[in-house]
């Protein structure tokens, strides 16, 4: 049976049409529909329920060392305040989950994993840490509301002090009162926008909800659902677990190498790198040319070989235009290169081209 997120009476207020996704009943859009919801991120802003998502914490003597073996990436350099992504990785390099890290003094951190992922990862960690080191599950004591686009400055700045705001991207300030209600706030997204994420207790979600709709009325901030959540990822060519990354991709092959530092003196997975050596396929992007819509599983080709795999796929609204991104052969294709992909039985064309698609500085 499907749980509920602190918002969904507020996703039924506003139309919301609700679906099953990561264990949880969902809005996939609204009455105004994932292309205007898209639009408005882009434009504007939107209002994200992300409750769904898991929160883990580490805290004790040993917190870093256990963080530095679980992820991937460096967290010993990280400040108090800091966010960084990471992938983290089974013993044979593939990718158990892609997650944020984030650091609230040197011997407490807390993780933000995938919803889809909550339990695996739950058992994944506590089964991979040791010494002075204490686990705890916090997702479902956590409600998430994420406010992303152009104007997610101007509107939360009506209900918080922008001096209390985190500054940096990939940054968070703690007990921040946005409304009067407690908030971590973290300046990170997923839409390839500027914005924020906040964190709050399961209570104070609604109000929260509501105190943000009211401060962005007249400013083009609406309620956004899956749907826009995932188009807007893909325009921006940001990797989704379960798509472009999975435990057996390495986060090499995928094109998140730069999360990965081979310097570090250990973590789980590393040995494993390193036997594999150069990676044996890449993650590119193609835009269609054909009249279509490629999605995950559609084969690609180069004339009549076969050379990879669509990992994701959409009409992106913004750039109004089909685009794809794919697993191919480290040397079956080039930028500009006119491909084929197979399409419900058939063959459309599709340029590779460069990643991301969007990005809000060249627009």
């Amino acid at each position: 049976m499907e749980l509920k997120t602190p918002l969904y009476a507020a996703h039924v207020k506003y139309g919301g049409k609700i679906v099953p996704f990561a264990g949880y009943l969902l809005p996939v859009q609204y009455q105004t529909g994932i292309s205007a919801e898209h639009i408005a991120v882009r434009t504007a802003a939107g209002l994200f329920d992300v409750s769904h998502m898991g929160e883990v914490t580490l805290k004790g003597a040993d917190a870093l060392k256990n963080v530095q073996m679980l992820v991937t990436n460096d967290c010993s350099v990280m400040y108090n305040g800091q966010v960084k992504y990471s992938p983290m990785c089974n013993e044979k390099g593939g990718v158990v989950d892609d997650l944020l890290v984030y650091k609230k003094a040197d011997n407490d951190y807390m993780l933000v994993v995938n919803a889809a992922n909550h339990d695996k990862d739950v058992a994944w960690i506590k089964s991979h840490i040791s010494g002075d080191v204490k686990f705890a599950d916090i997702s479902f004591d956590l409600a998430q509301i994420a406010i992303q686009g152009p104007k997610a400055y101007e509107i939360i700045t009506k209900l918080v002090d922008k001096e209390k705001l985190p500054v940096k991207y990939y940054s968070f300030t703690t007990n921040v009162e946005v409304g009067g209600i407690k908030c971590i706030v973290s300046k990170t997204g997923y839409s390839g926008e500027e914005g924020y994420e906040l964190y709050t207790a399961n209570e104070n979600a609604v109000s929260l909800w509501e105190k943000l709709m009211d401060a962005g009325a007249g400013l083009g901030l609406i309620p956004c659902g899956l749907g826009a959540r995932d188009t807007l990822r893909l325009e921006a060519a940001m990797p989704l677990y379960g798509h472009e990354m999975n435990e057996v991709i390495t986060p090499f092959e995928t094109g998140i190498g730069f999360f990965v530092k081979m310097t570090k003196d250990d973590f789980i997975g590393k040995a494993a790198l390193l036997a594999k050596g150069e990676p044996k396929i890449k993650r590119i992007g193609l835009e269609l040319t054909d009249r279509g819509i490629a999605r995950d599983g559609d084969k690609v080709f180069a004339g009549e070989k076969e050379i990879g795999v669509v990992t994701s796929g959409t009409m992106c609204p913004f750039i109004k235009k089909a685009v794809a991104m794919a697993l191919v052969g480290i040397d079956a294709a080039a930028e500009g290169d006119v491909l084929e992909l197979e399409v419900r039985g058939k063959r459309l064309k599709a340029v590779a081209v460069s990643l991301p698609f969007y990005k809000k500085d060249k627009q």
